[in-house]
């Protein structure tokens, strides 16, 4: 009795284990080395609890692979909100990523560098833009290794992540073909972008007519950002470029992916970009692209 209690501990803690690796994601840091500048705090550790992460100082990409046989080879690149203090990782990083893994997207969570993180060394203008655009860039550099279409990459934002959104899509986003560092050889233009109630700083006083679609999204009575996705409609309006925004009654700030709300609209909120994506054309991947995949 003893050797069978036994054995079945180890078979019991082999599972728990498998299972873990199984839920294990895969870690990028941006820089392999640490990001420049501030090579020396890269080893300094991340602080977690309940659902935000904070102390960034290796910023990285947390992959969130499709499943194999629902994906697409579109990407997003998704951006946690926090005010730039923090970043609610698990429902504005790991929720969105589960979410668009379902549809056959590819995830990758940045943890982008905090300017009003406690004592932060960083600066909010500067260092989450330079995060962001080499995010994108190590992203398309290495596509094929994720079986990714170069042409179908995004970035998504949550509040101030959607701040971070805004630094990488409306600016110069070409590479530097003659960079020693291959990433930096890449273009960091999304292909479209996913604004969920994004931050008010950052939206430029016009876009381009080559500017990445974008669907917006955010609730009328939020004070701080619902005006955010009203401004962006009107420079994408006048740009000509193609949009989608749904500005609903009530949910203020932060209602995440749409479960911590009371509100059939916002609890649905998520399948209204599922439909944006797939009329779009997002998940639709090329036929060459498939025998690739396949």
């Amino acid at each position: 009795m003893r050797t069978f209690l036994k054995s079945g501990c180890k078979i019991m803690a082999m599972l728990l284990l498998c299972t873990i690796a199984a839920n294990a994601q895969q870690v990028i840091p941006l820089w392999t080395n640490g990001a420049p500048g501030f090579e020396q705090l890269r080893n300094q550790p991340e602080q977690a609890a309940d659902y935000w992460v904070k102390n960034i100082n290796n910023p990285s990409l947390t992959v969130y692979a499709a499943p194999a046989d629902k994906a697409t080879g579109a990407a997003v690149v998704v951006c946690p909100g926090g005010g730039h203090r923090l970043l609610v990782y698990e429902h504005e990083g790991v929720d969105p990523a589960k979410f668009l893994n379902s549809l056959g997207v590819t995830v990758f969570i940045l943890k982008y560098r905090l300017g009003r993180d406690t004592n932060s060394p960083y600066n909010v203008d500067i260092h989450p833009r330079q995060d962001g655009y080499r995010a994108m860039r190590l992203v398309r550099s290495r596509a094929t290794e994720w079986g990714i279409d170069t042409n179908r990459i995004g970035m998504m934002g949550f509040s101030a992540g959607g701040e971070v959104v805004d630094m990488v899509a409306f600016k110069d986003t070409k590479g530097n073909p003659k960079a020693t560092d291959p990433i930096n050889r890449a273009n960091a233009k999304p292909n479209f972008i996913i604004q969920v109630y994004p931050g008010p700083s950052y939206i430029p006083e016009s876009i381009s007519t080559d500017a990445p679609p974008a669907f917006l999204v955010a609730a009328n009575d939020d004070a701080c950002c619902s005006v955010s996705i009203i401004n962006l409609l009107q420079r994408y309006r006048d740009a000509k470029v193609p949009v989608e925004m749904h500005l609903y009654a009530r949910g203020d700030h932060a209602f995440n992916m749409g479960t911590n709300r009371k509100l059939k609209s916002i609890n649905n909120w998520p399948q209204r970009l599922a439909d944006w994506l797939e009329d779009s054309g997002y998940l639709h991947p090329p036929k060459d692209l498939k025998k690739v995949m396949h």
